[in-house]
């Protein structure tokens, strides 16, 4: 390197004033590192010239105590025989890594010394189960049967036989996963290749699980469905999943409600809806029905004259709400149905009703549509 008099001023290098403080000097050094960074400046020695100069200048200003010695000796605090070798006897990576560790993380090496966790959590789990329309409505209590990987019971998960015994620390590595090359002023970590990363290596694997640390196991749970599910419905079980990998945490298990077709009901909301067929004599002259809810029959009073397609709404007879607001209605849709085959007699009798039977009175309806037909055609 330079000597002292032909190197330029740290703080002017940086370019911060003297009394900046560490926050201003890592940001300002952060801008000028990646300006002038060798793998953005592929070939050119004074961006590599100037990348050195930037990093021996924040090494110093840095660090508290070196930084005293320069404002107090300046450049001549930091030569002699003790500073031989290298660029001055500065490393160079180690400012580098530290400011860029949180967007570089392991690669210049920042988990020195350090164990990686190779522990994975476990595989969250789907059941399609089926309940009747009513089970949805009351709520239930279901058993469930499916296959879940689970911890292996013959080494407890450590994968190795005889469980944490036969695991031994990987001597590549040290256990960290990882291992350190030079390359430059930079000291670069990889994964190791003699334990893949895990840090560890298993000599003898458990023969119950062939080394996996889990074995797929059948299970039976017992699943509550509370009252008001609808189709499509998602219950989630925490912890009830696939065991994690490697000491990492279960996983879960998602049950997906499907709900059947009912052969009366049809689900609005949280309203039920039923159609009610009648006939044209308990239509006009009214009558009382027995209708069929949730709960159990009820009585219907039809009223005389009732039109097809009228609906009676039935308070609280619906479904309950899922999370707590109370409960929907029935509501119960009228058909007139009309008889397709008649007696002699019947049709005789309709006849006369026909005859006797007033527009005006008993079909307002019919007379009305009839009056807009001739105001639109005369």
């Amino acid at each position: 390197m330079p000597s002292s008099d032909r190197k330029r001023d740290y703080y002017e290098v940086l370019g911060v004033s003297r009394t900046a403080g560490e926050e201003e000097i890592k940001k300002a050094y952060r801008r000028l590192a990646i300006q002038f960074h060798p793998d953005r400046n592929p070939g050119n020695k004074q961006a590599e010239e100037r990348f050195k100069e930037i990093n021996e200048a924040y090494q110093v200003l840095s660090d508290p105590e070196k930084r005293s010695q320069y404002d107090r000796f300046g450049h001549a605090a930091f030569e002699g025989p003790q500073a031989a070798g290298g660029f001055g006897g500065f490393d160079f990576s180690q400012g580098f890594e530290e400011v860029f560790s949180d967007i570089f993380g392991d690669f210049f090496g920042t988990g020195r010394g350090r164990a990686r966790s190779h522990s994975r959590r476990g595989e969250d789990l789907r059941y399609d189960l089926e309940v009747e329309f009513e089970e949805a409505a009351r709520g239930t209590e279901k058993i469930i049967k499916f296959q879940r990987l689970t911890i292996c019971e013959g080494c407890n998960g450590t994968r190795a036989r005889g469980g944490a015994e036969g695991v031994r620390t990987c001597p590549n590595c040290r256990g960290t996963g990882q291992v350190r090359t030079q390359q430059g002023f930079f000291s670069i970590s990889t994964t190791c290749g003699q334990c893949r990363g895990e840090g560890m290596i298993i000599a003898d694997p458990c023969p119950r699980c062939q080394g996996q640390g889990r074995v797929r196991k059948p299970v039976s749970l017992s699943v509550r469905i509370p009252p008001g599910v609808d189709n499509g419905s998602r219950l989630k079980l925490r912890n009830e999943g696939e065991a994690g990998y490697a000491g990492g945490a279960p996983g879960d298990l998602y049950v997906v409600v499907h709900v059947k077709e009912h052969p009366l009901f049809v689900r609005q909301d949280n309203d039920v809806v039923i159609e009610v067929p009648v006939s044209f004599p308990q239509a006009a002259l009214g009558a009382e029905l027995e209708v069929p809810t949730l709960d159990g029959k009820i009585k219907l009073k039809l009223p005389p004259g009732t039109q097809s397609g009228k609906i009676f709404r039935l308070k609280g007879k619906g479904f309950v709400d899922l999370h707590g607001y109370g409960r929907g209605d029935q509501l119960v849709r009228i058909v007139v149905e009309t008889p397709r085959r008649l007696t002699a007699r019947q049709r005789e009798l309709l006849e006369e009703f026909a005859r006797t039977s007033g527009e005006d009175v008993n079909h307002p309806m019919a007379k009305g549509f009839v009056d807009k037909l001739k105001e639109m055609f005369g």
